[in-house]
């Protein structure tokens, strides 16, 4: 139960933000749903989540929320920890029985990253793969055949129900791919903290280190984009300062509200890029069918070391405004080394199951797809595949190499 100060703060806590979308921000902000449904003139949704939320009672409560408010809704929750085109495809033809007017997507990243893709799909003439993000494919895309959405996260990670994209795996190749439009972002984004507090620890800490990846992959980038370098900044700031309190009391809503924040913030920053740690992510994530946001938490220090000789100055800098005691590049792997520990996340890729036999196997093929991976060309290193294998097999073993 909140304290008093912890009432007064969350009360500060709330706001309406119409950056880099409509954005309804606070605890009981789900309370709005229905209003902002009929707002929108959606008398229909579809309901996307993911198979693991679709039983829990807040689902439940929401669903019967809306049809108090006399909103049909149907419900889609055949979406895997890493969508698949199939499960775009599945979710297309709900929508299109249905007759469906809108979307409303509420989870994490994998359930707001079909949804996306799902409303970008309903009344398209060209298949999913064509709207990849490469070149001026979006352009292809017939943007009066998208359905708007809602989204709802319920983790504080990737920050898709602020992004323009969404990342699904295509079976027939094995590998994650962007899909992009800038009508893809959300019509509105209902942020409620209070969503977020059942998530369970070791959620909290994969999802909470995904979105300080997103703010750090972004502000190390090359490109030019002072705006988004100081959000990635106060990202971070409010990452270092709440992801703890929130991994070891998910019920405070203090800590989660600024975590759901610095999520959005994260996913707001990388507009401007990514880099090797996401390039990595994406084909490990495909392969072998891990969770994103551990993925980048394992492997951020090791890519980091590789990126020392084009980040050191960068670092050095968010180091003073994470006010490390040390803030040097060594002070502050050390600091972040520390907090992998204090959050039980694990020092290496076989911890998860990706061992060094696998990692003999499919080196070359990971190597490779890192390279073509679209959030490659932000890495501030043009890392080549062997590069990007030797990076890959160090995450196996947990060897740092060299002198941080």
């Amino acid at each position: 139960m909140a304290n008093r100060t912890d009432i007064t703060e969350l009360q500060d806590l709330q706001a309406n933000f119409n950056y880099p979308t409509s954005i309804r921000f606070g605890v009981g902000k789900i309370s709005q749903l229905a209003v902002t449904c009929q707002a929108l003139q959606i008398n229909h949704p579809l309901f996307v989540t993911d198979q693991g939320l679709v039983e829990q009672a807040f689902i439940k409560e929401i669903l019967q929320a809306l049809e108090h408010a006399s909103i049909k809704v149907a419900v889609f929750s055949d979406v895997k920890p890493n969508p698949t085109a199939t499960n775009v495809n599945q979710g297309v033809a709900v929508y299109k029985k249905g007759n469906h007017d809108g979307v409303i997507v509420i989870g994490g990243g994998s359930a707001l990253d079909a949804g996306k893709a799902i409303a970008l799909m309903v009344n398209q003439k060209y298949a999913l793969w064509d709207f990849e993000d490469v070149g001026d494919n979006w352009k292809r895309v017939n943007p009066d055949g998208m359905a708007m959405v809602i989204a709802i996260p319920t983790t504080a990670g990737t920050g898709s129900e602020v992004g323009r994209a969404s990342v699904i795996v295509d079976e027939n190749t094995a590998s994650k791919k962007i899909i992009f439009h800038p009508n893809m972002m959300p019509a509105v984004v209902i942020a409620d903290p209070a969503l977020t507090a059942g998530l369970p620890a070791h959620l909290t800490a994969a999802t909470g280190l995904d979105a300080f990846v997103h703010n750090l992959e972004a502000y190390c980038g090359t490109a030019y984009h002072p705006m988004a370098d100081g959000i990635a900044l106060e990202g971070l700031r409010l990452i270092k300062e709440w992801l703890p309190v929130a991994f070891n009391n998910g019920n405070d809503l203090v800590a989660r509200s600024h975590m759901l924040i610095a999520s959005a913030m994260g996913a707001t920053a990388f507009q401007k890029g990514l880099g090797a740690i996401h390039a990595l992510a994406h084909p490990l994530g495909a392969l072998f069918d891990k969770h994103h946001g551990l993925l980048n938490a394992i492997l951020m220090p090791y890519v980091l070391i590789r990126n020392k000789p084009a980040i050191e100055q960068k670092i050095t800098y968010i180091a003073r405004c994470l006010e490390l005691d040390d803030v040097s590049f060594p002070g502050f792997m050390e600091w972040l080394l520390k907090l992998r520990q204090d959050l039980n996340i694990p020092n290496d890729l076989s911890a998860i199951g990706i061992t060094a036999n696998i990692a003999l196997v499919k080196k070359e093929l990971v190597a490779h797809m890192a390279v073509q991976d679209a959030s490659a060309a932000g890495n501030p290193i043009q890392f080549s595949e062997q590069q990007y294998a030797e990076i890959f097999q160090n995450a196996v073993i947990g060897s740092l190499g060299g002198d941080n």
